[in-house]
């Protein structure tokens, strides 16, 4: 998903994707653990998306507190 997208979520759509990506993230560790994984760039997509909802909570935090 891209960060323009994101933007225009709430702070609890935006918790609720980070907890879905992060399930995903498990899953495809699993995977790649017992050779099962199809496609290792998937984990970097995953893990990239993970970043870019941290960092937009984070913005929106510091956007609050100032």
């Amino acid at each position: 998903m891209k960060a323009s997208e994101l933007r225009e979520k709430s702070p609890e759509e935006l918790q609720k994707s980070l907890e879905e990506l992060l399930k995903e993230q498990f899953n495809l560790r699993m995977q790649k653990g017992t050779g099962q994984l199809p496609r290792p760039s998937q984990l970097r997509v995953v893990r990239k998306g993970i970043a870019r909802i941290r960092t937009l909570m984070n913005e929106q935090k510091m956007g609050e507190s100032s």
